[in-house]
Order: structure tokens, then C-alpha cells, then sequence
């Protein structure tokens, strides 16, 4: 039987983790740990232990108590805090970092799984979309935050990892870069602002979103825009296996993204039924600049972000479906066209789009 610590248990990912892991028979006791509230019913639920703290809080005494044996860490933030760098840095590296200690110095801990990102391979002008980076291929120093972070805590945990083996452990340690996450779930049951919600027109209720919804009355794309998505069941199930198949051994990243051609700016625009704008890169590193600072961080387009936006960043998910025999439910387009899925009761009826 397993016992499982999954930070960032109330987010996104973390909360689909602890719902599929639930649904095990093999998993005895599920260590859920967020700084905000888990939902009421996991509170009556006897295989869930609620821990409502930060990472980079003291939390390791109480999750150790229950000695989980497998460590899952989705825990991060994500969005840029405006003017709160030094806060965002604690939350995320420190954090990181004591979440890397625990699973690597614990003796019951026997698998640790580390939520990263494709964007650490860094969106440069020189990137083409032909392209497909692969796990050999080494990180890059970004003025994105969040892409920089990311790098920076794989760093720290490809040394404590050697550090931990030099003494014993016997941890095993696999890492996650997804391309974006997409699904029904996380379209309109948690709809936030990004990429997706801003060009499909599902913002509303302020000024800024307001603002932005008419700023994408068409697609603005430079000559380079293309992005990969994963179903959001793809990095579920996909998560699962590097969690608990024993073919999991030593210390290995993995980036998850399904065969198939990359989204275009074409395909976007005939997904949202809009028109395509042609734009330079410069445009929107200028208009990313404005709206940051006019909107004080509530539009997620802070320092390095326009580089996303303007050069691509396309990864083969190859090395973990042969490893592993994984086949993925959907193509990047599909992922991002379609409402297929477990948690398809999200739609509105309206708004169901299925496969033919």
C-alpha cells in the first residue's frame, strides 16, 4: 500500500492527482498539502490528510508523521507577483527546495515526482518550430521568471539528488515538462486568465479583462507563434505511471507532449473563429511591458513573457511514450479543440465539442 504527499493539492493538476490517486486500491493514505483551502469533502474522507500550509512554511514534521512513500510536487507560483519578487522566490525556490529535502532525506520516501516545464528550454529568436527539443538538450538562462525558477530548481535538485545517493538514498526521481495543459476541466471549470480564455473570448467581469477581450478580437501572431498542448487526462494518467510503475528507476526528466504537429496561429484562429493579425515581436514585447505595469501584474504579462508569445518552444514527447509504452489520448490540436474527457460535465451542453 501506498501513502502519498502531493504539494499544491488544491491546484489545477494537484487536485486531479488526488482524485485519480484516490481511486486506488493500492493507496492507503493520500498527505494533501496547499496553502489554500482543500475542498470540504476531502475532510471526511479518511484516506486524505489535509495540511493547509506553504512550502516553504514548516510542514515537513507533520507530513513526515505519515511516512508517504511517494512524493508529488505540482506546488508553484505560476503567475508573476507584482512587486512581491523576494516572496515569489521563497514560495517557489526555498519551497522547492524543502520539498526536495524531505523526499531525499526521508526513509519511507521511495519516489519523488517533480512537476517542471518545457519553457525552461527558453523561447529565443533563433528557435524554429521545426525544431523538437528533447530531454538531452540543456536548459537556458531566461528573463522569464517562471521558466528561470524552473531551471534553477531542477539545478538544485539534480545536486541534492547526487548528494543524497553519495549517502544511501534510494529515492528515485522523475521529472515532468509538459507543454500546456488544456482539457475541459481546466477551460471552464477553473477558467483563469491565459492564452487560451483571453484568445477564445471567455473573460469577463473587470475592466482589464474587458480590455484584453477586445485587444483579441483577432489573433495576433508574429511569424514564428505555435504552441504544443497536452490533455489534461494525458498529464494525469501520464503522472500516474511515473508515480507508481516500478519501471521508474533512478533520476530522469521526461517531457510530456503528444505526437503530432504543433497548434498554428491559423489553427487558432479557425478554433476561436477569428482572424489573424501578422505582428513583430517587438509589438509584443511593448504591449506585454504597458499592460504589466498598467494593470499591476493582474495580466500575466510580466518581464521575458513576450518571448513565449513570439518564438516557439517544440518538444518531443518520443522518449516517454517508448520508455514507457505510453499512448497519448490526444494531439495537440485535438487537446485544444475538444471537450472530450473525464471531466467533461464541466461544459455547458452548448459548448460541447467532440471527435469525429
Amino acid at each position: 500500500m501506498h501513502r502519498v504527499l502531493i504539494t499544491g493539492s488544491s491546484g489545477y493538476v494537484g487536485l486531479m492527482l488526488v482524485e485519480k490517486f484516490l481511486a486506488r486500491p493500492d493507496v492507503d493514505l493520500i498527505i494533501a498539502l496547499d496553502k489554500e483551502p482543500s475542498p470540504e469533502d476531502w475532510k471526511k474522507n479518511p484516506k486524505i490528510i489535509c495540511i493547509q500550509k506553504n512550502t516553504a512554511d514548516a510542514w515537513e514534521i507533520e507530513a513526515a508523521q505519515y511516512e508517504p512513500d511517494i512524493v508529488v510536487h505540482t506546488a508553484w507560483q505560476i503567475r508573476d507577483m507584482y512587486g512581491r519578487s523576494e516572496t515569489q522566490h521563497r514560495w517557489n525556490i526555498v519551497g522547492t527546495d524543502k520539498v526536495f529535502d524531505f523526499a531525499l532525506a526521508r526513509s519511507s520516501v521511495r519516489r519523488l515526482v517533480h512537476f517542471s516545464t518545457v519553457a525552461s528550454y527558453g523561447a529565443f529568436a533563433e528557435n524554429e518550430i521545426e525544431h523538437l527539443f528533447t530531454e538531452e538538450e540543456l536548459f537556458r538562462v531566461s528573463e522569464y521568471r517562471y521558466a528561470e525558477e524552473k531551471r534553477v530548481s531542477e539545478e538544485h535538485l539534480a545536486t541534492k539528488y547526487e548528494a543524497a545517493r553519495s549517502h544511501g538514498a534510494e529515492v528515485d526521481v522523475a521529472i515532468i515538462r509538459p507543454a500546456a495543459i488544456t482539457g475541459p476541466r481546466g477551460r471552464f471549470a477553473r477558467i483563469r486568465f491565459g492564452l487560451q480564455s483571453a484568445l477564445s473570448g471567455q473573460l469577463s467581469g473587470s475592466f482589464m479583462y474587458s480590455l484584453v477581450s477586445a485587444l483579441t478580437s483577432f489573433i495576433p501572431a508574429t511569424p514564428k507563434w505555435a504552441r504544443q498542448f497536452i490533455h489534461e487526462d494525458d498529464i494525469v494518467d501520464g503522472a500516474e505511471l511515473l508515480a507508481f510503475d516500478s519501471r521508474v528507476k533512478g533520476y530522469q526528466a521526461y517531457n510530456l507532449c503528444p505526437p503530432g504537429r504543433a497548434v498554428l496561429s491559423a489553427d487558432m484562429a479557425r478554433a476561436v473563429g477569428k482572424k489573424v493579425v501578422p505582428i513583430a515581436p517587438q509589438f509584443v514585447r511593448f504591449a506585454f511591458f504597458i499592460l504589466w505595469h498598467v494593470s499591476m501584474g493582474k495580466i500575466p504579462t510580466s518581464r521575458g513573457a513576450w518571448r513565449g508569445y513570439s518564438y516557439p518552444i517544440i518538444v518531443t514527447g518520443e522518449k516517454f511514450a517508448r520508455t514507457f509504452g505510453f499512448v497519448y489520448r490526444m494531439s495537440p490540436l485535438d487537446a485544444f479543440m475538444y471537450t472530450d474527457g473525464r471531466y467533461e460535465s464541466s461544459v455547458p451542453e452548448g459548448k460541447r465539442k467532440h471527435r469525429v
